[in-house]
């Protein structure tokens, strides 16, 4: 998951992965990893293999190879690269050129994370969502000295580019819708590949080469992490499986995972431009899986997604909680698929509730639902895999997975009174891009051991898992006690008449702070006072009453992000609207 969510943002896992047990003593790398470098060593075992399958474009792992070697060598060719090595910097300082990625979920997004590894320099992700006001800010926090973006969201960075503080110089436009024309100065996307070598730019990339990854911004502004490659490699992006925690020491050891591994096709649903469908991504890749896109990427179309997993004989799918999976299921209710290949599910990013896990198994009897959880300063930390029903929140976590006491000076053993922090150790990033003081909060050393700690709260239990309790940002102190919303949201969430629900806080004369919940209701639902209480008292089952929300306020639809993400900033703003009405 990523770190503006609540709990933290997951990677969606491998759910083959069942009852793995961590591997706390597995040994350190002998060499570090570069991205590109290990996608090369991929490719000489799987050059003819695909990669990639959108609509009918089928891209073998050798063709995406060669078509990011082309960018590199495009964006190298107009002088972008490496300005200071990592050695001269600090940890909250890029010496490298950045290229912002406004795309869609297809090949091009990955083309040009791995051609922008290729040339020395770093990709970072841009919420297609973004008005301009946000887009202004977002550009000029990374300063992109090159932009990728697709056709139909051209209109809005028209009138941004020209208003930022240093305007990118490069521009290539991808075609994805009609009727749009090329921004001054662009290049189309595919001319420039087309000019451009196959053999790629002509530098070495290293392992300190920065992985950026913007925060969604649902809880506060946008920031830029920054990784060293081989940290985010390492931590959720093909170094270690998630689950056994295997460790490849070596470029050789990919090669040789990929003699052990099943192909399978997974289905990519989130959006690239987050760091959960970005980790999935190369994940699976290397264990040499086929990645598919549904046809329809601006947006998740039921009937499309079961139409692909049935021609593709997809096999799994990667998704975000309630709100991605349950219009998936309801789909099922109304036409028939051929789902005899397809299996599990991995989720991330938002919990699934009982309920709709239930629904799962009851549409797709034997599902394995794999749950993995992490944020985008952690990597992938904990994972959890079930074939039942059961509650969710409870993870078994992998090497250097902790938990810290509120003073952020001790780690807690299991078994623990109270709850803590979560924290990672290990392959952990440098820091926030150009925020020194963010970057000495979130990363503080604890008996001269460095930790990551992005501001989950959790408990590690005695039996060794550890319970995620939510995003402390997010939650609610009413009356001196601490709500955590995603509790209250698993408790609506199971009532007949709740499609999706959003719990947040709100000022208070009497409590400091109120629990409310904002639900969009299912359809033929009444939204009148008998149907609040009804939605208040079904909760009453779940949780103390303290936790109960104190009005719940119908919308016609709860916002979240392109994931499935809950919007927290939204919520609260409906929450203070509903309150004055």
């Amino acid at each position: 998951m990523a770190a503006e969510a609540v709990p933290a943002d997951t990677v969606p896992g491998a759910p083959v992965q069942c009852g793995a047990v961590p591997d706390t003593t597995a040994p350190s790398p002998a060499v570090e990893f570069n991205l590109a470098k290990a996608f090369d060593v991929l490719v000489e075992s799987l050059a003819d293999r695909e990669a990639i399958v959108w609509g009918e474009r089928r891209l073998t792992y050798g063709r995406v190879a060669e078509r990011a070697r082309r960018l590199a060598a495009y964006l190298h060719a107009r002088g972008l690269g490496v300005r200071r090595e990592r050695a001269d910097l600090h940890g909250w300082e890029s010496g490298q050129d950045t290229v912002a990625l406004a795309l869609y979920n297809g090949n091009e997004y990955l083309e040009g994370m791995l051609g922008a590894f290729g040339a020395r320099v770093a990709p970072f992700n841009v919420n297609y969502r973004y008005v301009g006001e946000e887009l202004r800010y977002l550009l000029n926090d990374a300063k992109p000295r090159a932009m990728v973006l697709h056709a139909s969201l051209a209109p809005t960075l028209s009138e941004v580019l020209p208003t930022l503080d240093a305007p990118p110089d490069v521009l290539l436009q991808v075609e994805d819708e009609p009727g749009h024309d090329l921004l001054p100065g662009a290049v189309r996307y595919e001319e420039a590949l087309a000019q451009s070598s196959p053999s790629g730019a002509p530098v070495e990339p290293s392992p300190d080469d920065l992985y950026i990854l913007y925060t969604g911004g649902t809880t506060g502004m946008p920031k830029g992490v920054l990784w060293r490659q081989h940290d985010i490699f390492m931590a959720a992006m093909g170094g270690r499986k998630v689950g056994s925690w295997e460790v490849l020491t070596g470029y050789e050891g990919l090669t040789e995972r990929l003699a052990e591994s099943t192909p399978l096709r997974i289905m990519i649903l989130p959006p690239l431009m987050h760091g959960a469908a970005q980790w999935a991504a190369f994940m699976m890749w290397a264990q040499g899986c086929t990645l598919v896109f549904p046809t329809e990427t601006h947006r998740i179309d039921p009937d499309d997604v079961w139409s692909t997993v049935e021609r593709e004989k997809a096999n799994t799918m990667t998704l975000v909680g309630d709100a991605v999976l349950r219009p998936l299921l309801q789909q099922l209710d109304k036409k028939t698929y051929d789902l005899s290949s397809f299996f599990a599910v991995g989720n991330g990013g938002a919990p699934l509730t009982p309920a709709v896990r239930a629904l799962a198994l009851e549409r797709i009897p034997n599902l394995v639902i794999s749950d993995s959880a992490g944020s985008s300063e952690t990597g992938a930390q904990m994972h959890a895999t079930s074939v039942d029903a059961t509650e969710v929140g409870r993870f078994h976590p992998g090497p250097g997975t902790v938990v810290v006491d509120e003073t952020l000076t001790t780690v807690l053993e299991p078994g623990h009174e109270g709850n803590g922090w979560l924290a990672q150790t290990g392959n952990v990033p440098l820091g926030y891009l150009g925020d020194e003081a963010k970057t000495a909060r979130t990363f503080p050393v604890i008996d001269g051991v460095r930790y990551s700690i992005p501001g989950d709260r959790a408990r590690h239990l005695g039996d060794g898992d550890i319970e995620l309790l939510g995003r402390d940002s997010v939650t609610v102190n009413s009356g001196g006690e601490k709500i955590f919303v995603e509790e209250v949201e698993r408790a609506i969430a199971g009532h007949p008449a709740v499609a999706d629900v959003v719990v947040t806080g709100r000022p208070s004369e009497r409590w400091g702070s109120e629990v409310v919940a904002v639900v969009e209701l299912a359809e033929g639902a009444g939204a009148d006072t008998g149907q609040q209480a009804s939605i208040v008292e079904h909760a009453s089952g779940h949780i103390a009453r303290y936790k109960l929300p104190k009005q719940v306020v119908f919308v016609e639809r709860v916002q979240r992000s392109p994931s499935g993400k809950a919007d927290y900033r939204w919520a609260a703003e409906t929450a203070v609207k509903a309150q004055g009405a």
